[in-house]
């Protein structure tokens, strides 16, 4: 694996466990990293001092308003669970990322985002109540109404200022399990870009493919999927595709189980390997694009990445192998121009993206969001230890490409960033508000992760670092 850590970890059952273990650590000065399902693609969900906390035995789903569409959920509820019990009621969360994994006090801690950011924001703009468990153990309930700069903190906070223990969420009605996909094959990254931005206006969920090989006239070539949830009466058979049952994703993929996927995935994972199959899915596109609309269940478009569970083992699972992820966010006006530079960059230096994924964004007013009024290029990096400071350069420069453009970045994807940068795209006034909650909040600084301790620390302690003993 590219990063991890080695740790105590403990499992509450229950709030009240929660709070007896944050307030002994914060009474003993014990560092705290907080951790949802863990599938964060860096650093944010491991630490190498202090203790875990594995947030996934708290996971009550407490009561659902029909009427309201609003659901109260425990922080260790997952996205799978959530919409399990709510589609067949009717309704779907309003917000969903690539895998139905995460946990929802993970998703309000990193603000994660879905193929809907456009429309209605990202997690944290669904969220109408939280509960935050402080590390003395006191309980905070804040929301946009009560207490507003620190519900404003909290969402995005990476689990810095405390622990989400409840929620309640504003969740989607929905009249089938299904959604119209229709699909639009683009020459170069622009023409995507043109195309996407053409249904902002009327689509529910936009996303486009990426392919990082393509050279020239074809840079950034690729597939738009543009998806629509059906109106009242279009779906005969509501009753039955609201089920739970017709979501199943398929058991095997070409005749292999699908837990077994990865296995020869492996075998393709290089760059002959990856160009060949960037080259096949641009081809299957263009044969797709000419299809007529076609009906998808919710599940099957949404949850991509859980079509091949532990699809990341295709990148190696030796030490200092793997992938990384880099998640650039570019306001509107320069997106294309620095996507088209950040791609022939990766050419010219060898390290070209095995998968890229774009993204329409709409901006947000928490402390540390990486939204904006733009658009988002997440690339996938296969790390090899031979060359990892190179690629660590490559993302170096990359990220200057970005910040001149008045770009951000999504820390629930990142591994390479320093407190320069972050400095560089958060105003100011926000992270100066956000520092004085912590310290309010955490006097004693022990919520921290490794991600923490590779940005935020060094803000805080310019002399040597706190808590090295643990």
């Amino acid at each position: 694996m590219v990063s991890g850590a080695y740790a105590r970890v403990l499992e509450p059952r229950s709030r009240e466990e929660l709070q007896a273990v944050m307030a002994t650590c914060h009474e003993q000065r014990i560092p705290i990293c907080l951790r949802g399902s863990g599938r964060s693609y860096g650093d944010a969900n491991h630490s190498t001092q202090g203790i875990v906390i594995d947030l996934r035995g708290v996971n009550r789903i407490l009561g659902f308003d029909a009427e309201r569409g609003q659901v109260e959920v425990e922080g260790g509820v997952s996205f799978e669970q959530l919409w399990k019990y709510l589609l067949p009621l009717g309704h779907w969360p309003s917000v969903v990322p690539g895998t139905m994994a995460p946990t929802m006090a993970g998703a309000a801690a990193m603000n994660v985002h879905g193929k809907n950011n456009f429309k209605v924001g990202a997690t944290g703009d669904q969220i109408l109540e939280l509960d935050l468990v402080l590390p003395s153990g006191e309980v905070r309930t804040t929301s946009r109404q009560q207490d507003p700069e620190l519900f404003r903190a909290v969402i995005g906070s990476m689990g810095f200022l405390g622990c989400i223990s409840r929620l309640v969420i504003q969740t989607k009605p929905v009249y089938s399990g299904q959604v119209r996909v229709a699909a639009k094959s683009a020459p170069n990254l622009r023409t995507m870009m043109e195309d996407m931005a053409a249904h902002v206006g009327d689509a529910d969920y936009l996303v486009g493919w990426v392919d990082g090989f393509a050279k020239g006239p074809a840079l950034g070539r690729g597939l738009t999927h543009i998806a629509y949830h059906l109106k009242p009466g279009e779906d005969p058979n509501a009753q039955a595709t609201l089920q739970v049952s017709h979501q199943e994703l398929p058991a095997s993929i070409l005749g292999f189980p699908k837990s077994e996927v990865w296995r020869p995935l492996r075998l393709l994972n290089h760059d002959r390997g990856m160009r060949l199959l960037n080259s096949v899915k641009h081809f299957m596109g263009k044969r797709e694009a000419k299809r007529k609309p076609y009906l998808q269940s919710h599940a099957g478009f949404n949850f991509l990445l859980d079509y091949v569970p532990n699809w990341k083992f295709a990148y190696g699972r030796q030490t200092g192998r793997g992938l990384i992820q880099y998640q650039p966010f570019v306001p509107k006006e320069r997106a294309a121009e620095v996507f088209e530079r950040i791609l022939e960059l990766c050419q010219e230096r060898g390290f070209v993206a095995y998968l890229g994924v774009l993204k329409r964004h709409r901006p947000d007013d928490y402390l540390l969001t990486h939204a904006l009024d733009g658009w988002s290029l997440a690339l996938d990096f296969k790390v090899d230890p031979k060359r990892r400071g190179q690629l660590w350069d490559l993302c170096d420069a990359m990220t200057e490409v970005v910040l001149e453009a008045g770009g951000r970045f999504y820390f629930a994807k990142d591994l390479v960033l320093g407190a320069g940068a972050f400095q560089r795209f958060l105003p100011a006034d926000d992270l100066a508000k956000f520092r004085a909650l912590k310290r309010t909040l955490d006097p004693h600084g022990v919520l921290q992760s490794d991600l923490y301790r590779r940005i935020f620390e060094p803000l805080d302690h310019p002399g040597p670092l706190p808590l090295t003993d643990f």
